[in-house]
């Protein structure tokens, strides 16, 4: 080969050149970049330590998280909450959830994890925070005890009384099972692992809500009926049917002078009654007002006698065609 042909590997086309000179430097990697994960992957595990995680895998049986480090964790469904009715089904990839180490090793080079036993560290002041704040929760009832009924919030079994799931008297606590029901923390002792639950407090709040707004549609001087609800020694409660009652102050019930309501009203009785005030959420009604318009009215229709020289025309009028023999 002749000294014109030779080629050196070295030789690069001009165009080429141009290019590989235009075009940006790549940053050079260094360890810093790797720092994190390199200082995740050397740093001590033991067991019941709480980590955080990001879901990479979720079956019906387990989930995978990643810590960034040099091995992953599985939680298995019985570590993941003692309530029954638990599934994986609302477990997403690319979720983050915390969990407990249990086991550093689970016989496949993984991490065992639990989340209901970090639930059981995290939960509580997750749930002074909910009671704190009044929060009103969504919970399904999973089960039903002596005195009340059991669900589960952030894992923790609470228990709402008999007494807290309604503003009536329940019956039959049987029929409250599997219900969706609004509640509140009201007890949340992390040492007694005590959780008590209630949505009777919600429901006394929208009952007033309720209230309010029929009586914001009532008028003064409105005249309706209702019946007597309980007599008090200062008056009457009258209930105005639609959820609303209202106080006839013992001064209201009648024009005379009584010393007791039970003089007048019984209690199941219908009366007529009239609304003279609304104050505070308060009905105040009358039954003496009534009374009060029937004395006018009666007033005003009496008979009018004629006058005396009306009554003598009349007479006069009379005899005019009797004729005598």
């Amino acid at each position: 080969m002749s000294d014109e042909t030779k080629v050196t590997e070295t030789e690069i086309p001009a165009e080429t050149a141009e290019e590989t000179a235009s075009a940006p430097e790549t940053p050079a990697e260094s360890m810093a970049d790797y720092e994190d994960a390199i200082n995740a992957s050397f740093k001590p595990v033991h067991e019941g330590d709480i980590l955080t995680g990001t879901v990479i895998g979720v079956s019906e049986d387990e989930i995978v998280l990643d810590f960034g480090g040099y091995t992953d964790g599985v939680i298995r469904l019985e570590d993941a909450s003692d309530d029954p009715s638990f599934t994986f089904h609302d477990i997403e990839v690319g979720q983050t959830l915390s969990a407990t180490v249990i086991r550093r090793d689970n016989g496949q080079g993984r991490l065992q994890l639990s989340m209901k036993d970090a639930a059981a560290v995290l939960a509580w002041d997750r749930l002074n925070q909910l009671m704190e704040d009044k929060t009103n929760l969504k919970v399904k009832i999973g089960g039903i005890v002596k005195g009340g009924a059991v669900a589960y919030v952030e894992g923790i079994r609470g228990f709402i009384p008999a007494s807290k799931l309604s503003l009536n008297y329940v019956d039959d606590l049987e029929d409250w099972l599997n219900k969706e029901i609004e509640v509140r923390v009201i007890t949340a002792d992390a040492e007694e692992k005590r959780l008590v639950l209630s949505a009777r407090e919600i429901l006394r709040e929208k009952a007033e809500e309720e209230r309010k707004a029929k009586i914001s549609n009532l008028e003064i001087g409105l005249v309706t009926e209702g019946v007597v609800e309980s007599l008090m020694p200062y008056g009457a409660f009258i209930n105005l049917g639609n959820g609303l009652s209202g106080l006839v102050h013992i001064s209201q019930i009648s024009q005379q002078r009584i010393k007791h309501p039970g003089a007048v009203l019984k209690e199941g009785q219908t009366v007529k009654v009239k609304v003279i005030g609304i104050k505070d959420g308060k009905i105040s009604l009358s039954m003496k007002a009534l009374e009060d318009v029937a004395a006018v009215e009666i007033e005003e229709e009496t008979y009018s006698l004629p006058k005396a020289e009306d009554a003598t025309t009349s007479l006069a009028s009379l005899f005019k065609n009797i004729k005598l023999n």
